[in-house]
């Protein structure tokens, strides 16, 4: 089992690569399979959230490539700038990790949320794809965007 024990600022090349949801982006400790079918664990230190593009370094030298997996998400979304800002404001007073681009908020799917979106009147949707939460507003700010 490739052993994962360490976060790397950077990395000229990869060996391996996996492929992880936000829920496991966010644990320190997970058995997983690599994009090419090979056992792994994590065993990181704990509070730390890996993101799209992260590198780690294995046990046995090799450097593996953390990607961001496509995953079942709400989007909820209007071209009404007010009512954006307001369902944000929402959103975040009950600590809903939440994705935001222009005119559109993605989070992890929950009917109560889903249901408040629709409510104000934004469209709601599900949709399938990686999933970028904001860091928070002491956290590392990336760049992302929405295909």
């Amino acid at each position: 089992m490739l052993e994962l024990t360490e976060k790397i600022d950077q990395a000229d090349r990869y060996d391996v690569v996996i492929s992880l949801d936000y829920d496991a982006r966010k644990r320190g400790r997970l058995k997983v399979l690599t994009d090419s079918g090979e056992e792994a664990g994590l065993f990181l230190e704990r509070g730390q959230v890996l993101t799209d593009g992260d590198c780690l370094k294995a046990v046995d030298g090799r450097v593996v490539l953390v990607q961001a997996a496509p995953e079942r998400l709400v989007e909820a979304s209007t071209s009404d700038p007010l009512l954006f800002a307001t369902i944000c404001y929402h959103l975040g007073n009950r600590h809903t990790p939440v994705e935001i681009g222009p005119g559109w908020v993605c989070f992890q799917p929950d009917h109560v949320l889903a249901e408040m979106c629709h409510a104000w009147g934004l469209e709601v949707s599900e949709v399938d794809q990686p999933f970028h939460p904001e860091s928070g507003a002491y956290g590392k700010h990336s760049k992302h965007h929405h295909d």
